[in-house]
């Protein structure tokens, strides 16, 4: 999630083949009955876990992180952002998954001309092999491709500690493709091949209706194509997820199918956390959905910072018999929820 207050108020009219696809998605979700594989989400914590602090890379936000297991220990790369608004991803350890030490110096920092100014923001995680394969948002804001000079496009890096980062560049341009007229970002990767090829979820601006999801196609992780000339799953008009649908966590595999944990915004945008199911045999087909949210701002925290209203869930962890989910909060914090696994 990012920069959400310029073009997400935007209150364009839907068009005819909107509804279509809509009625289309909503239909198939419809079809299948499906329990996610969680119970009921409780906060971890009632206070955040991790909060800005000092005056450098991380002293004015510190949210929206990615978590995974390594070497016996919970790492999490988070969003950093300064008092300039430029954005670095932390990186921090924990034993317990709640208590986190982080690393005095960020581990990615605005360096490639497609994070000029905004910087490096939002990272995603999944391990393939042996090697780490990290999504992630580049803010342009100086000599972008738009008109006011800013762009934001869906990034990819990659590492084998999580430390050392290689960049291997834009991976879903900004104001290019089949059906996107704006910015890309949030990426997540499905863990297994299917069909002989690995798949993403990601999100992007339709016309007329923007921050849709989208779901594109890889036979080397490195190069992407969009699989559909439309969204994969379309906004839904007066539920939760009425005018966003952005990809939270990289999804799991189930018996059922590919299970993806997503970022809903309502029309007061409002962000609350929602799942989809996805066809495993067809990722581009939706099979069941979320009618109401799992999860929603409730804490202070969580309805005041730098956006309100904001519980952004990118991080998710099975840890023995319980999952945990990692937050950020009204972008500024970052918070966990655990919910028994099955």
């Amino acid at each position: 999630m990012m920069i959400k207050i310029p073009f997400s108020r935007i209150r364009a009219a839907r068009s005819s083949a909107f509804a279509v696809f809509t009625g289309i998605a909503f239909a198939a979700a419809a079809a299948v009955s499906f329990s996610p594989p969680f119970g009921t989400w409780t906060r971890l914590s009632a206070d955040p876990i991790l909060a800005p602090e000092g005056d450098k890379f991380e002293s004015a936000g510190t949210f929206n992180p990615s978590v995974v297991k390594h070497d016996g220990k919970f790492v999490m790369l988070y969003r950093a952002q300064d008092q300039k608004g430029t954005s670095s991803l932390g990186y921090a350890t924990s034993d317990d998954g709640v208590h986190f030490t982080r690393r005095p110096e960020p581990v990615l920092v605005s360096a490639a001309p497609y994070e000029k100014g905004g910087g490096v923001e939002d990272p995603r995680l999944q391990k393939i092999g042996d090697t780490y394969y990290l999504t992630y948002t580049g803010y342009n804001n100086v000599d972008g491709s738009a008109a006011n000079k800013k762009d934001a496009q869906l990034c990819l890096a990659t590492s084998t500690d999580l430390i050392h980062w290689h960049r291997q560049g834009v991976i879903i341009p900004s104001y290019r493709g089949k059906w996107n007229v704006k910015w890309t970002k949030s990426g997540a990767i499905v863990p297994e091949e299917i069909n002989g090829k690995y798949w993403m979820y990601y999100l992007a601006d339709a016309k007329g209706k923007y921050q849709q999801m989208g779901v594109a196609y890889s036979e080397d992780l490195l190069h992407w194509t969009e699989a559909l000339d439309h969204p994969v799953m379309a906004s839904r008009a007066g539920m939760f997820d009425s005018e966003v649908e952005e990809p939270g966590p990289p999804p799991v595999i189930t018996p059922q199918g590919i299970f993806l944990v997503y970022n809903g915004a309502d029309d007061k945008l409002v962000y609350s956390t929602g799942w989809v199911l996805f066809d495993k045999t067809d990722p581009t087909k939706v099979l069941a959905r979320a009618e109401k949210p799992v999860f929603g701002p409730e804490k202070q925290w969580e309805k005041v910072g730098q956006v309100p209203n904001v519980v952004f869930v990118e991080g998710m962890v099975r840890d023995g018999n319980r999952w945990l989910f990692y937050y950020g909060g009204a972008d500024k914090y970052v918070g966990v929820a655990t919910a028994p696994a099955p």
